[in-house]
């Protein structure tokens, strides 16, 4: 019997996409030991837009890890559903279908990975928690749920990592290095939960002082790179005690730390 939902929960998404503007969060899956782990490695990308372009690269990247990942495209609009298959026709493991926060999937299959990006950016911050649910409640015991945003192009990415309790776990930040001027840029593109938090008070906000404070003070050895002066960055919060972690990847302009450190008062 078929899980499928007639009538998908949801708004519409602007539909906005781009070639690699996704590839920040898209390798950090990649890596994660979810997929490397799971049994049935089964990726949704939720709200891909108005092409194939995300899911198509999404397929890429977590087949270079797992062969034998498929990856499903979700979006609410049957018309960007009929492009979509259009566009990926006959490329194995990839495949596309009319849903939203419900997640459906027929054959009772539950997903590894849902990612979610610029899906929530339409809504009220108080909408997040039931969206979350809703989700996470189709994922595998395991599995975990990438929401967050980023800019037009893919240089400022957040992401919220929840696991299928529909609690979160990390906040993570990846920055294209070059020619960043202030890492504080990310406020603009933080994820729903926490982007009208970062005002004084606030655990955020906190956390994005302290990296711009940080990067100021690394200026110092900017004469070594930019990846050099974020790595001294990042050093200096763990040093001030931030719960940071992904130590192998600050070398990206990538960073996460615990949701404790940022969860909203």
């Amino acid at each position: 019997m078929s899980d499928v939902t007639p009538s998908p929960i949801g708004r519409p998404t602007r539909g906005t996409t781009g070639v690699n503007r996704l590839r920040r969060v898209d390798r950090w899956i990649a890596r994660h030991p979810v997929l490397r782990r799971t049994d049935d490695p089964l990726v949704v990308d939720l709200g891909f837009g108005a092409s194939a372009v995300t899911p198509l690269e999404l397929h890429a990247r977590v087949t270079r890890v797992r062969p034998d990942a498929t990856v499903l495209g979700l979006e609410i609009d049957p018309e960007r559903v009929s492009r979509a298959r259009a566009q990926a026709e006959g490329v194995p493991g990839l495949d596309f279908a009319l849903g939203g926060f419900e997640i459906p999937i027929a054959g009772g299959r539950r997903p590894a990975i849902i990612r979610a990006m610029n899906v929530l950016r339409q809504y009220d911050e108080a909408d997040v928690a039931d969206a979350w649910a809703r989700m996470c409640g189709r994922l595998a015991p395991d599995g975990i749920l990438v929401e967050g945003t980023c800019d037009e192009i893919g240089r400022v990415v957040t992401w919220i990592e929840v696991g299928a309790d529909a609690e979160p776990r990390t906040l993570s930040v990846s920055l294209r290095l070059a020619g960043l001027e202030d890492p504080a840029i990310l406020a603009e593109r933080l994820p729903k939960a926490l982007i009208h938090r970062n005002v004084p008070g606030e655990r955020v906000h906190d956390y994005v002082g302290a990296l711009q404070r940080e990067w100021n003070r690394a200026a110092v050895v900017a004469p070594f790179g930019p990846v050099h002066r974020w790595r001294t960055t990042v050093e200096a919060l763990a040093t001030e005690g931030w719960p940071v972690r992904g130590r192998s990847r600050w070398r990206l302009g990538e960073v996460s730390v615990d949701w404790s450190a940022v969860a909203p008062r």
